[in-house]
């Protein structure tokens, strides 16, 4: 897939590969935001559409197995932390916190596959460097859910902090980290001929 030349003044040509990420992610964000629509009230079951289609399974699922995973992580280190049927994670202490629709990570995989796909670079590299990097978004996932349920049960009033602003604002960090690996490691030492049937 190959997009349209990028016609940029002579001052920002030397920008022009941060330019089309941060193009590729806020229109892959609005399109995300604006087309999948989903409840974002405290139900594990919330409808999440597409056009009108329900596409709620692989959250629900998604949802659930992060949350499983995050229990299982959590208790690896000594904490008391449940999981109940709703997706709670819950200390004895009563602090708790619920993994929705909106915590799976899925958005953050969409808007790096987008980045990656629309971006330039052969698809015989991306066909290795997208699962890569889908499993280092998932990976890191599992550990912002598991740091803000750790810090949780001793710190609740942390969790707006952590959640809303800290891990939010990484997460679109990580995914840059490896733009720019793609980028400087791997695009720019590619042959100019393969270059040009990207």
């Amino acid at each position: 897939m190959k997009l349209p030349e990028l016609k940029l003044p002579e001052k920002l040509k030397p920008y022009k590969g941060v330019i089309l990420f941060a193009v590729i992610l806020m229109a892959s964000n609005f399109l995300w935001k604006y087309n999948v629509i989903g409840d974002e009230s405290e139900n594990i079951n919330s409808t999440v559409t597409l056009w009108g289609f329900n596409i709620s399974a692989p959250f629900i699922w998604t949802a659930h197995h992060v949350a499983h995973v995050c229990e299982s992580v959590l208790h690896l280190f000594g904490s008391k932390v449940m999981l109940s049927s709703e997706n709670f994670l819950f200390y004895p202490n009563g602090n708790s916190v619920q993994i929705i629709w909106a915590c799976t990570g899925l958005k953050q995989a969409y808007i790096f596959f987008c980045i990656l796909a629309f971006y330039r670079g052969p698809w015989k590299h991306k066909l290795w460097y997208i699962p890569l990097g889908l499993t280092i978004v998932y990976a890191f996932n599992i550990f912002r859910i598991t740091v803000i349920t750790c810090c949780i049960d001793t710190h609740p009033n942390w969790f707006t902090f952590l959640h809303f602003y800290f891990f939010k604002y990484l997460f679109y960090l990580v995914i840059f980290a490896l733009w720019v690996i793609w980028d400087e490691k791997i695009v720019e030492k590619i042959k100019p001929a393969d270059l040009s049937d990207s």
